[in-house]
């Protein structure tokens, strides 16, 4: 009788256990930290000021931004003027943008446009706050190898213009190459409109850009303006290589103005 007792009280231990592994696994929770190999990840955000949906997406951009620090995940955040005519005006949006966005409509074969939206690589869109689709997205992108190659060079800070240097290989016909200035960080109070009363935060503006068609040439010089506002360590460079016919992002690259050279007089 003692030895079945000390039997019972054994399984019972093991049963236990085994419950206790089992409950443990099942509520893991799995890192949000996004790996890869050899690919990148283009995150492109439409957004604005005058939506109050936007706000959720904007919050997100700056996790991933901070669970993706030093992999090749390239983020910018495009300020639409279409919200505008709706009680604020977003002084970060530009028409160019809103013009941006409608490409990817068509080129993704959507019905229309609508703010937040997300782009990945040219290739995957969705809502702006879709916090596990915009993972699995990220994570696609990483794991795929780049199939063309970008890089910035002799990045040169003169008045209110940057000129620089590129060299691109591994691209197809009707490519071209997107460079854009991006604008860390920015706060704004906004007065009016649908965020009316509430302080936003806002990550890797897109404050300029610039399609450079590429053609046989593989390298090449070109420039764009810098607002009055710049100050080198607030900035960034980001350049990408798009398939003007289909919308997809085939490689891409930054360049930190804090590395970069000030041109003398």
């Amino acid at each position: 009788m003692k030895n079945i007792k000390v039997y019972a009280v054994i399984l019972c231990l093991a049963i236990t256990a085994l419950v206790s592994a089992a409950f443990i696994k099942i509520n893991r929770v799995k890192p949000a930290i996004i790996t890869g190999e050899d690919g990148f990840a283009v995150v492109e955000l439409f957004t604005s000021e005058g939506c109050s949906s936007c706000p959720p997406a904007d919050e997100l951009l700056a996790k991933v931004q901070k669970e993706t620090a030093g992999k090749p995940v390239y983020i910018l955040a495009y300020h639409v003027d279409y919200w505008n005519r709706l009680g604020w005006k977003d002084v970060f949006s530009k028409a160019e943008y809103s013009q941006r966005q409608s490409a990817y409509s068509k080129w993704l074969k959507l019905s229309g446009v609508y703010t937040p939206q997300a782009v990945v690589n040219g290739l995957t869109e969705f809502v702006g706050s879709a916090q596990g689709t915009l993972h699995n997205a990220i994570n696609t992108g990483l794991k795929k190898e780049a199939k063309a190659r970008v890089t910035l060079s002799n990045v040169v800070i003169n008045g209110h213009n940057a000129t620089l240097k590129y060299n691109a290989t591994g691209y197809t016909d009707n490519t071209t190459l997107q460079l854009a200035l991006v604008q860390k960080n920015a706060v704004t109070n906004v007065k009016s409109g649908e965020n009316g009363g509430h302080t936003l935060s806002h990550i890797q503006i897109v404050t300029n850009f610039k399609s450079i068609p590429l053609g046989k040439n593989k390298e090449g010089e070109s420039s764009i303006a810098l607002p009055g506002t710049f100050s080198a360590p607030g900035y960034e460079l980001i350049a990408f290589i798009q398939n003007a016919g289909t919308g997809e992002i085939t490689g891409a690259t930054r360049a930190p103005f804090s590395t970069t050279v000030t041109a003398s007089n």
